[in-house]
């Protein structure tokens, strides 16, 4: 397995079948242009890959709050469905703490839709902690 940045449009375009997993909502041309759109303002792409094969993908943001300090926000954050509990989300989470490590990262944040209850058991064990309610207020 190897965790791979990405820089190209051709790996965004590669990448968004996986991800149109996680954001169904979107055909799949629209979120390839959303993503692409997205990465114009900071928003990060990255996947495993292992045999030519796309295992896991996640979109990140990187930044500064008065609250967090310096942060990795994952906004986006899938493994195939036909990929799950290979060890892929383990090496991407992995991955994003020695990058937050090597970058003066304070902390790495994320959000989960309160009825995923697989994924949350899964950012548990991955040393993450509820820290938090998140508000929504749809305008």
């Amino acid at each position: 397995m190897e965790v791979i940045l990405a820089t190209t449009n051709e790996e965004v375009v590669e990448i968004a079948p996986i991800m149109q997993q996680l954001r169904p909502k979107y055909e799949l041309e629209q979120l390839i242009d959303l993503m692409s759109q997205q990465r114009k303002n900071g928003y990060q792409l990255v996947y495993v890959k292992a045999d030519n094969a796309i295992l896991c993908v996640a979109g990140f943001v990187t930044g500064h709050k008065l609250g967090w300090g310096n942060y990795l926000y994952v906004d986006d954050l899938v493994t195939d469905e036909a990929q799950r509990s290979t060890g892929a989300g383990k090496y991407l989470m992995e991955w994003f703490k020695d990058y937050a490590h090597i970058n003066q990262i304070d902390q790495i944040h994320l959000d989960s839709g309160v009825h995923r209850y697989g994924a949350h058991k899964f950012y548990l064990k991955h040393d993450f902690v509820i820290s938090s309610h998140h508000f929504v207020c749809q305008c």
